[in-house]
């Protein structure tokens, strides 16, 4: 079977394993059930996720235009400490950024390979974790805005990691971490805006991912490089997939680029 599309995260589904599907403009490919199956991926055009053109990915799945023009790639969506919204404030689009700023955040603590903390949106949860590659995540706080987060992820970062050691994560070389001991050390360093609102009886949750195989070192694939891939799919962690001659591809990293993929 032949799919072409634009590549877009894999979407995600919390189950006894997670369960991941691709977006393939007419077709959801349930990638799951490619497993042990051999696949080629062939680069074909760009798409800007935002303007639609055939013009170079610049980051994040648009080009270079888009990428410094579309609300949706704001300086505040990677640091929310910077976020503006709720003092009324526009960035690039103040509906836009009301929108997404002003909703419930969670900052949490994940572990991929290590524990780290991060921020994101409560309707995210739990496709965030999923998709740094977690195998166990609590939540620390719950605050009406993102700033909030932003500010509370700041503090905390200063005595634990922000950053997923990604090749340590998909050679599952990791180490399970009481998450309710880490969060109740690291409560001290909350900033006094955020006490309120510490999440004293979360809950830790185990994600298992459907991987058949880790590979013990990882080498990338990168389109631009390696425009035709084939290769024969082991596993599936985080937003990457993992095949049989430990080459990983990460979807995400490379949302914009029109792929026809051979199954």
């Amino acid at each position: 079977m032949q799919y072409t599309g634009v590549l877009k995260k894999m979407m995600t589904e919390l189950d006894t394993l997670v369960q991941y599907y691709l977006d393939m403009d007419t077709d959801f490919l349930h990638m799951n059930q490619l497993l042990e199956k051999s696949i080629s991926i062939s680069f074909e055009k760009y798409q800007c996720l935002s303007c639609g053109k055939d013009k170079k990915i610049y980051r994040q799945g648009y080009c270079y235009d888009c990428f410094y023009q579309t609300p949706q790639a704001g300086d505040w969506i990677m640091r929310p400490e910077l976020s503006t919204a709720h003092l009324d404030k526009e960035d690039r689009d103040l509906a836009y950024e009301k929108a997404m700023q002003l909703q419930p955040h969670v900052v949490y603590l994940a572990n991929s390979s290590n524990v780290k903390v991060g921020v994101t949106r409560k309707s995210q949860i739990p496709t965030r974790w999923i998709d740094q590659g977690a195998h166990e995540a609590i939540e620390v706080v719950e605050v009406p805005n993102r700033y909030l987060a932003g500010i509370t992820e700041v503090a905390l970062k200063e005595h634990i990691s922000d950053k997923t050691n990604w090749r340590k994560m998909l050679t599952n070389n990791i180490e399970d971490v009481d998450l309710n001991q880490t969060k109740d050390k690291l409560s001290q360093y909350l900033p006094k805006e955020v006490c309120d609102y510490y999440l004293e009886n979360s809950q830790e949750i185990e994600i298992n991912f459907p991987v058949h195989n880790y590979p013990a070192k990882v080498k990338s694939l990168n389109l631009d490089k390696t425009p035709n891939y084939q290769g024969v799919l082991k596993g599936i962690k985080g937003q990457y997939l993992i095949f049989e001659d430990n080459t990983v591809f990460n979807v995400r990293n490379w949302e914009g680029y029109v792929v026809k993929i051979l199954v």
